[in-house]
């Protein structure tokens, strides 16, 4: 018995045994029918309204904590993906301070909202919620404590139909009875007034758990959408910035390629060649002369033929000698011919010029040209020295005279 201890004693415990053994009696009875079982129809529609918005509100609670969960696993992987951007951005990238302070930004706002959540939403629900399992205990206590007066109900009912009455078990069931009534109505009363009230709140509770949610989300969403905006833009200079880079090297090795490719021009084109000396002409091919004689004939020939003495003698003079510049401009021009020389700039070199000549020194050439042909063609003297002239009996003389004429 000591070992019971505490305050228990076997007398209380042996109480506790038997009211334990009564209900279970009195439920056997009960679902029996041999038992009538007290019912109360309003109070057993708030026990289900208890018992439908504790199972809402814990499914509430349930899913927030899951959703804190999922914005914890958010953050984490904002933070790594954050973190990972920061250290793979290079220090000469545009915005380099701008994106370190990004990370931050984006950190601290994914804490905020976070704890914002957890102390506006979900600690308001967990509040809520919290009074629903000392309710349940009480409506457990009050169906127990309705059991005893079904159960003292009966027992006061059954001496009362007995035979042979016993008075003190009847004053004894009847104060039972008693206690066991007021036990419960007290019970129950407190719960009438207790669970609609609870029932009503249930309205506060969500509207203050969602409009704190939605209230928190909006100014999370808010900031982080500037954030955004932030980051994108830091994107967009950093894209513009390496466009240009590229634009940049793409023209510089657009230059290099252009100089490598003159250089190789000039490297692979063959270098000039210096001018050496001019082609030697070939010496001019001889060809016979014609018969001095047969010019001296010819010209005689063109004398006879001309007009009388008061024609002009300049212009005979300037006939004669033009026929004699082409016939010997002719004979030259079958030279070069034969020989390859240039006909133009040999005729420019070799032929006089009788423009610019004085008439009368023409004549008094034309003279003296006339006078030597007909001192040429006087009768040789072979006696003196003919046998040492050339053929035809010409002399060193004549044909110097001829070579003057060409």
């Amino acid at each position: 018995m000591a070992e019971l201890g505490k305050g228990v004693t076997a007398g209380k415990l042996a109480l506790n045994v038997q009211k334990r053994l009564n209900r279970a009696q009195e439920k056997v009875l009960q679902k029996l029918g041999k038992a009538d079982e007290t019912r109360d129809s309003a109070f057993e529609e708030l026990v289900a309204n208890f018992n439908k918005q504790m199972t809402e509100g814990s499914k509430v609670q349930r899913d927030l904590k899951a959703y804190l969960v999922a914005v914890k696993a958010m953050h984490d992987a904002s933070r790594r993906l954050q973190d990972c951007l920061a250290d793979m951005y290079e220090p000469d990238w545009f915005g380099k301070e701008e994106l370190d302070a990004q990370v931050e930004d984006t950190d601290t706002l994914w804490m905020d909202y976070h704890q914002n959540l957890t102390d506006k939403s979900l600690l308001g629900l967990d509040t809520y919620l919290a009074q629903f399992p000392e309710i349940k205990a009480r409506l457990a206590k009050r169906d127990r404590k309705l059991v005893d007066f079904d159960s003292a109900r009966h027992h006061f009912a059954s001496l009362q139909k007995g035979k042979k009455k016993d008075e003190a078990k009847i004053a004894k069931a009847e104060e039972e009875l008693g206690r066991a009534q007021r036990i419960f109505e007290e019970l129950n009363v407190e719960l009438q007034d207790e669970l609609p009230v609870l029932w009503d709140s249930r309205v506060g509770v969500y509207v203050g758990t969602f409009q704190s949610l939605a209230g928190h989300q909006e100014k999370f969403h808010r900031e982080m959408s500037k954030l955004s905006h932030n980051l994108n833009d830091i994107m967009t200079k950093l894209e513009e910035q390496q466009q240009l880079k590229k634009d940049a090297t793409a023209a510089a090795k657009k230059g290099g390629s252009k100089s490598e490719e003159a250089n190789h021009s000039q490297a692979s084109s063959p270098a000039p060649k210096k001018p050496g000396p001019p082609p030697s002409r070939p010496p001019p091919r001889l060809s016979p002369s014609p018969d001095p004689k047969q010019q001296i004939a010819a010209l005689l020939e063109d004398e006879a033929a001309a007009p009388d003495s008061d024609s002009d003698p300049t212009s005979t003079t300037q006939q004669r000698d033009e026929r004699g510049a082409e016939s010997l401009s002719q004979q030259d021009a079958d030279q070069e011919a034969q020989s390859g020389w240039d006909h133009s700039s040999y005729q420019s070199r070799c032929q006089p010029s009788w423009d610019h000549a004085d008439p009368a020194e023409g004549q008094d050439a034309g003279t003296e040209e006339r006078g030597h042909a007909h001192q040429a063609f006087s009768e040789p003297d072979w006696d003196e020295g003919g046998a040492g002239e050339g053929p035809g009996g010409w002399g060193e003389e004549d044909e110097e005279e001829v070579e003057l004429g060409k």
